[in-house]
């Protein structure tokens, strides 16, 4: 079978929406307390000052008026008045694998795509195109640049999965949503096909590495750790502002300045983000990278290196090194008879019908609009 004749993930789970587009740097950091040294030094400003510090566009500017972002607490005053204390930044997935803080006020945001918010709940899962790279699965809303994000749940609660109508129960191997995805996630092609096993013992396989994957990207429950002897530890401190990244490959050694941390195996020092960049090299840059220009929201940066960023960069060492291993076990499953889009199409669970590529409706979700008015949606 070869992943032409497989089924796009596009029909599988027919229900996308762009990623969130910010339209402006300063709503997003690695740092909480940044965000509220921001928010305070724009509610401080006035009239063409604040109009500045907000960097208007054509989609937002502080005259907007927008509604409140579902299940947020951020005002809807037009936020050319707006005095009132910080929205509470929420952790968001800002790349792959870097997760960061965002401002959630739809005032801030070009195009949050209220839709995202309106399913994000502890049930959520969502599943991260990217154009070069392969997709990713995050328990976070995801505002990366670019690309476009699945929901396994096209409802609050875990509610109505995101799939072809009938797919699962075609297929016959499960009917956990959950392992639908945690297949795609190990299978899919670089064409974004997935190839569908009609092998119970093959899916059994590729459902089981997959869920390693899906825990490994979500990062709840309990924490990931390499076997002992090759856990990364902090081996000479970190300063208090490094400014360079080096790995020693021979040593197993990431050199941030004169810290030290090892040993930091091969595998997770090679992973990619997409564009070719290391994860690493991005990760750190996403907190070293110079100040934007002075008098600018985006200059206001922490003074120093987050004791939270040496964790965080621990952690993060564990994860790509696990997945390393996954990505790797991933190339034994090989679906020589699968289900083919015709086969699919003769069954009738493809094409999808076109109600199921909206999003769904949610008639007991009240929202704030605009100058505080309500919308049941």
């Amino acid at each position: 079978m070869t992943h032409a004749d497989a089924p796009p993930l596009a029909d599988l789970m027919p229900w996308s929406v762009a990623a969130p587009r910010l339209g402006r740097a300063w709503p997003l950091a690695p740092d909480p307390a940044a965000l509220r040294d921001r928010w305070a030094a724009l509610v401080a400003a006035e009239g063409p000052d604040r109009e500045a510090l907000f960097e208007p566009t054509r989609s937002r500017t502080a005259h907007s008026a927008v509604a409140q972002l579902p299940g947020q607490a951020g005002g809807t005053e037009r936020l050319v008045r707006a005095a009132g204390p910080c929205p509470e930044p929420v952790r968001v997935l800002a790349a792959p694998f870097d997760e960061q803080w965002l401002l959630p006020d739809h005032r801030l945001i070009d195009a949050a795509r209220p839709e995202l918010w309106r399913v994000a709940d502890a049930h959520q899962v969502f599943l991260v195109e990217s154009a070069d790279a392969p997709p990713l699965a995050t328990r976070l809303l995801p505002v990366p640049r670019g690309g476009r994000v699945r929901p396994l749940y096209r409802r609050p609660g875990g509610a109505e999965p995101n799939l072809a109508p009938g797919l699962l129960e075609r297929l016959g191997h499960s009917l956990d949503p959950l392992d639908f995805l945690a297949w795609t996630l190990v299978t899919v092609g670089p064409d974004l096909t997935v190839p569908l096993p009609r092998d119970p013992s093959l899916w059994a396989r590729g459902v089981e590495l997959g869920h390693r994957a899906l825990w490994l990207l979500r990062r709840d429950g309990e924490r990931p750790k390499l076997p002992g002897g090759r856990r990364p530890y902090v081996r000479a401190p970190l300063p208090a502002r490094p400014l360079t990244l080096r790995y020693d490959r021979e040593e197993e050694t990431l050199h941030l300045d004169e810290g030290r941390i090892s040993p930091v195996p091969p595998e997770a020092w090679d992973m990619e983000a997409p564009a070719g960049t290391r994860v690493l090299e991005r990760w750190f840059a996403a907190r070293t990278a110079p100040a934007a220009e002075p008098g600018t929201l985006a200059a206001i940066l922490p003074t120093a290196w987050r004791q939270t960023w040496t964790s965080e960069l621990l952690e993060l060492i564990t994860v790509l090194a696990l997945l390393a291993e996954v990505r790797e076990q991933q190339k034994e499953l090989t679906v020589n008879d699968g289900l083919t889009t015709a086969d699919l199409r003769t069954s009738g669970v493809l094409p999808p019908p076109d109600t199921s590529r909206r999003p769904a409706t949610v008639l007991d979700h009240q929202e704030e609009g605009p100058e505080g008015q309500f919308a049941l949606l």
